[in-house]
């Protein structure tokens, strides 16, 4: 048989119940005091640097959340920008003389002035007839070119105008005259030859 020896605490506590309801008593007021002080520490740390009494004002919080960096992306400015300032250029005062181009300068591309086929090739062509781009017949590819020349050029004028399968109109740049356009597409056939 084992006998069991009685601690002296136990012993106190279990002769006087008085005396446990005083340690759980202590023991919960003590761990409610600890939380308040742990929710203080942590709630409290803000106000450590407040001097106003206004830290949790809403234009405080909007400082302290704000972005550190902004950035600010202005649209281009044209004349067709609703944003763009009205500019109203004021008329000349005195007439402004004609001034003779010489013939050695080469001629402005403007709708008046057809542009060179390699050069409207170069700059609207290209891309996809170089490639062969979305099924266009590349530059210099006689067999791609032969039924398409065999056609006629007027049928090659109008889908290069109006465009064909992929290919848009005017091969996406609409500011081409005709007449530049036409002239791309002869420079086109004379590489397939």
């Amino acid at each position: 048989m084992s006998q069991h020896h009685s601690d002296p605490v136990e012993a106190n506590v279990e002769t006087h119940p008085a005396k446990l309801a005083i340690f759980i008593t202590i023991g919960a007021v003590g761990l409610v005091v600890g939380i308040i002080m742990l929710a203080y520490f942590a709630v409290g740390s803000y106000r450590l640097g407040e001097t106003d009494g206004k830290a949790n004002s809403p234009e405080a919080i909007a400082q302290r959340i704000a972005p550190a960096v902004t950035l600010a992306v202005e649209p281009p400015k044209t004349a067709a920008s609703p944003l763009a300032p009205a500019v109203v250029p004021k008329a000349a005062e005195t007439p402004v003389p004609a001034v003779a181009i010489p013939a050695s300068l080469p001629a402005a591309n403007t709708a008046s002035a057809p542009a060179g086929g390699e050069s409207v090739y170069k700059g609207a062509c290209m891309a996809c007839h170089s490639t062969g781009v979305a099924g266009a017949p590349k530059t210099g590819d006689k067999s791609a070119w032969g039924a398409r020349i065999a056609k006629g050029k007027p049928l090659l004028y109008e889908h290069a105008l109006k465009g064909f399968n992929a290919m848009p109109p005017k091969g996406g740049n609409t500011t081409l005259a005709d007449a530049d356009v036409k002239a791309a597409v002869d420079y086109l056939v004379a590489q397939a030859k």
